[in-house]
């Protein structure tokens, strides 16, 4: 059986009383954690649900979250975890495409519950514990049989299309990706997991995320990030592990008298997402001085984690995300498939048994992705003569703020229904804080203005708040090619200078 619930059953009856998971400061053991996803499956399958359905959820991070997400496996259902920033139209697009048989959503969403007709409203008291949802009413029924090729989940990203496309995931990748982060990070029952990011992106969830339960260890969950709230956590409960994206490291680097907590049970974070310069990693070890901070590289499409940066080598090969994990091969291709030599930039390319097979109910966007059996990042990269990975660009004009991926096609259809725009190009350009901030280049139509304030009233009203542009530039005439293709590189660095 590999349905996640089979792991958690397994240290439920092993070791009933020890913690899995910590959330709001409450310890919730693997015998209650194990109740908990039975008495939900009972829930979920007296909503009609049964194998092969989608279930999504719209939810900030909870106990809750990891209840129904284990018991949708435990069904044979398909995990959908939904970024619950996005606005109603894009989570209504989401939910009809996949086709969602039941949705679960926080109270905090009231605009969102109202978008399928069989919704759960998950509220304060369920979001801490998932009984006074599901009760005993119901009978729990047998669990189901997966197969490694069965689909486990559903995670929408945003591509270079105005609209997002479907990760399919399937057991084998997740137990690939889950194994490999096993081995490279050294994973066992003493693994105690600070959880700050968003359960719903493949950085709290996967790298290594609940991998860390498979194993018999610990995760304290966080609702929302709080760079102080993070560090008081290490100190309360000898956390010694970590995923963070950068802006959250950047927040925790800068609390202020940070020496009133003990953090030297940390071991290890895991970052990634943009270039770690020196300073980041030295200051990271002052604030945690027995902890290293691990550079990666890694897609929602690869279950996130297929380079990590080796200890002891941080510094040496500063710049890099480190090298394949060992089921993970990493290849840079040039435009027609073919290997570029040493240290020669190309298309960062993926194979292995972690990397999904395709994109839901999108063959053509599919078929796009590959070159024979190796997955397309569109990123651009190059290896050096041992094998560690330096990212040099994005080939898609993906624009990466905070941890969350942003097509600039899509906001860009949004600013065109605004009657004054004549033409727009969306572009990110370096933030210190963000990482990249996003930034509307406009041509407006003969005798017509436009300000920030209405752009980001306007985008806001169609997008979620960190797709908003942050900046707008009026401008004569955009840069094209002459086939007639807009330079973003050229905007990109105009902007910067």
């Amino acid at each position: 059986m590999v349905n996640l619930h089979a792991s958690v059953a397994f240290h439920a009856l092993r070791q009933p009383e020890k913690t899995a998971l910590i959330y709001a400061d409450e310890a919730i053991s693997y015998a209650c954690f194990n109740r908990r996803i039975e008495r939900m499956a009972a829930l979920i399958a007296s909503k009609g649900v049964g194998d092969g359905d989608v279930v999504a959820l719209f939810m900030k991070n909870s106990a809750a979250f990891l209840d129904i997400a284990f018991a949708i496996s435990y069904l044979g259902a398909v995990f959908l975890p939904i970024n619950f920033r996005l606005a109603c139209d894009e989570a209504q697009h989401i939910i009809e495409d996949s086709q969602a048989r039941l949705v679960f959503v926080d109270d905090d969403f009231p605009l969102v519950a109202r978008l399928h007709a069989n919704t759960v409203v998950v509220d304060s008291a369920a979001q801490h514990d998932s009984l006074h949802l599901s009760g005993d009413d119901f009978p729990v029924p047998p669990p189901c049989q997966r197969r490694p090729e069965n689909l486990f989940r559903l995670m929408y990203t945003s591509g270079t299309t105005s609209r997002p496309k479907g990760v399919m995931h399937s057991y084998e990748n997740f137990y690939w990706k889950s194994l490999d982060h096993g081995i490279a990070l050294g994973l066992s029952d003493e693994n105690r997991l600070l959880v700050i990011g968003p359960l719903y992106h493949v950085g709290a969830f996967d790298l290594p995320g609940v991998a860390v339960l498979l194993h018999g260890g610990m995760l304290c969950i966080h609702r929302d990030f709080d760079a102080e709230a993070a560090l008081a956590a290490i100190d309360r409960h000898a956390l010694n592990c970590a995923w963070a994206a950068p802006i959250m490291m950047n927040r925790m680097l800068s609390v202020e008298n940070s020496a009133r907590f003990n953090l030297t049970s940390l071991k290890w974070c895991i970052g990634g997402g943009e270039k770690t310069p020196e300073s980041r990693i030295r200051e990271f070890g002052n604030l945690f001085p027995d902890g290293r901070y691990i550079d990666g590289y890694g897609l929602t499409e690869s279950c996130s984690g297929d380079t990590l940066m080796e200890a002891g080598r941080e510094i040496e090969k500063i710049g890099s995300t480190g090298r394949a994990l060992p089921h993970v091969e990493v290849a840079i291709l040039d435009d027609h498939g073919q290997r570029c030599p040493v240290g020669v930039q190309g298309e960062i390319c993926l194979r292995g048994p972690k990397v999904t097979k395709g994109y839901w109910n999108a063959p053509e966007k599919t078929a796009e992705s590959f070159f024979g059996d190796w997955f397309r990042t569109g990123d651009v990269g190059k290896l050096d003569s041992e094998g560690f990975l330096y990212v040099t660009d994005r080939r898609k004009d993906m624009i990466l703020t905070g941890a969350e991926n942003v097509a600039s096609s899509e906001i860009e259809n949004v600013i065109y229904k605004l009657p004054e725009v004549a033409e727009v190009a969306v572009v990110g350009v370096p933030d210190p804080s963000w990482g990249e901030r996003v930034i509307a280049v406009v041509v407006l139509k003969r005798q017509c203005g436009l300000d920030l304030q209405t752009l980001q009233t306007h985008c806001r009203a169609h997008l979620a708040g960190f797709k908003v542009p942050a900046g707008l530039e009026i401008r004569n005439a955009l840069p094209r090619n002459p086939s007639g293709k807009i330079l973003k590189r050229v905007l990109r660095d105009e902007i910067n200078d």
